[in-house]
C-alpha cells in the first residue's frame, strides 16, 4: 500500500494518513462498524476500553478474511462526544501500523444502546 500525504497541503491533525493507495490485484475487505461489545455480550465502560475491544473484534474478521491490523487502509470512527477523543486515539494507535491508514472520525448523537460510545468500521486491503 501507498500513503499519499501532499506537502502543499496541511498535515494530518492525528496520527493517520491524508490517502492510502490500494495497487491493483488487491483483496479488499469491506467491515461492518464494530461496537465495543464482547462474546458475552458485556459492554466495558469508557472510551478507550470500548476502542480496544472494537479493535479486538475487528482483528477477529480480518484474521478470518487472512488479514491483519497491517492491512487496514482505511478507519471511520464514531464518537458521542469530544470528551471521547482522547481515549479512542490513545487505543487506536495501539492497533494501528506505521504508516497509519486513511481515517476520519465523527461526533455523533449516539447509537442503538447509550451505553455504546464508540462504533469504527475498517476497509482493509492485501496483495
Amino acid at each position: 500500500m501507498k500513503t499519499i500525504t501532499p506537502q502543499d497541503i496541511a498535515p494530518p491533525f492525528a496520527r493517520y494518513s491524508h490517502a492510502v493507495e490500494i495497487p491493483p490485484g488487491a483483496r479488499t475487505l469491506v467491515c461492518s462498524g464494530q461496537l465495543g461489545i464482547s462474546p458475552e455480550m458485556e459492554v466495558p465502560d469508557g472510551a478507550q476500553a470500548q476502542t480496544a475491544l472494537c479493535f479486538e473484534n475487528i482483528g477477529a474478521i480480518l484474521r478470518e478474511a487472512g488479514m491483519d491490523y497491517a492491512d487496514i487502509v482505511r478507519i471511520n470512527a464514531f464518537v458521542t462526544d469530544r470528551a471521547h477523543l482522547a481515549g479512542y486515539m490513545a487505543a487506536r494507535d495501539r492497533f494501528t501500523g506505521t504508516p497509519p491508514p486513511a481515517s476520519t472520525l465523527m461526533i455523533v448523537s449516539g447509537f442503538a444502546r447509550p451505553e455504546f460510545v464508540v462504533e469504527i468500521e475498517v476497509i482493509a486491503a492485501r496483495v
